[in-house]
């Protein structure tokens, strides 16, 4: 099968309109495929949806949703009636920076719903229809913060950490039905979400939002996660395989006090 035929005619993109999301749009759009794009803002979905359908000559849907909504699963199951959904792509994220209980209880489940209610229903809807068809894949998109703790980012990592083992069971148990996962474990990249944050100047590289969406479609159907860059791959290593685990965590904590020390902590999105 062609990538078309194994991952369309259409994809789903949850946090779609700018950065991420929008890189995997042009990616996809590129290969043929139709798609959905859901974000919070209709203006920013409707220009990239414009512009697609013009550069592209796809079919682009759009549904502005605030994906930490209740009713997620019967609004995109609506959006989708009557479409083959052959491909998710989860990109949307939020986070809370600063110490955990300086932020209400209300953020940290906005960050739980938004990033792993989320995935969870749209793979359980999405997937279900794909194994049942034998072919279709799943991209979650996590985050090297879920490695181990994160302070100052806590509820961030544990939820990024939700996604890594959830794309890894479901890579292993979907793939004998013929669907595809991986979950792609990115580090900081160039995107108005990360500018958002005001993170202070630092040397660690940034990625590019169109080169870490080339590396998760790229491994699909190859592993159960990736991680886009030399300088993450090594990190990861070091971190994951040589570190005792709280030297890990240490140095985690101590790096995102240094981005973030003195700033709002304000949530992103």
């Amino acid at each position: 099968m062609d990538f078309r035929e194994r991952y369309g005619p259409y994809a789903l993109i949850a946090g779609a309109s700018v950065g991420l999301g929008e890189a995997f749009a042009r990616r996809l759009a590129g290969r043929g495929l139709n798609l959905i794009l859901i974000a919070r803002r209709p203006d920013a979905l409707e220009r990239l949806a414009k512009d697609l359908r013009t550069r592209y000559a796809i079919e682009v849907r759009t549904l502005a949703a605030d994906l930490s909504r209740p009713d997620l699963r019967e609004v995109v199951e609506h959006a989708v009636d009557g479409l083959t959904v052959g491909l998710l792509v989860y990109n949307a994220a939020h986070s809370v920076i600063g110490p955990f209980v300086d932020h209400s209880l209300d953020e940290h489940l906005r960050v739980l719903e938004v990033n792993c209610r989320g995935p969870l229903v749209l793979a359980h809807l999405l997937g279900k229809a794909m194994a049942e068809r034998g072919c279709g894949g799943i991209v979650l998109m996590t985050s090297m913060a879920g490695s181990q703790g994160g302070p100052w980012l806590a509820t961030y990592a544990a939820s990024k950490a939700f996604n890594l083992v959830l794309a890894e069971g479901l890579w292993d148990e979907l793939g004998e039905r013929g669907v595809d996962v991986v979950a792609c474990r990115a580090g900081a990249t160039r995107t108005p979400g990360y500018a958002a944050s005001q993170p202070r100047p630092s040397r660690v590289p940034l990625l590019e939002a169109d080169r870490v969406a080339a590396v998760a479609l790229d491994a699909l159907g190859r592993k159960p996660s990736v991680v886009p860059g030399a300088f993450y791959r090594f990190s990861a290593f070091v971190m994951n395989r040589l570190l005792p685990r709280r030297v890990a965590v240490r140095i985690m904590g101590r790096a995102t006090r240094r981005l973030y020390a003195g700033r709002d902590g304000s949530p992103k999105s």
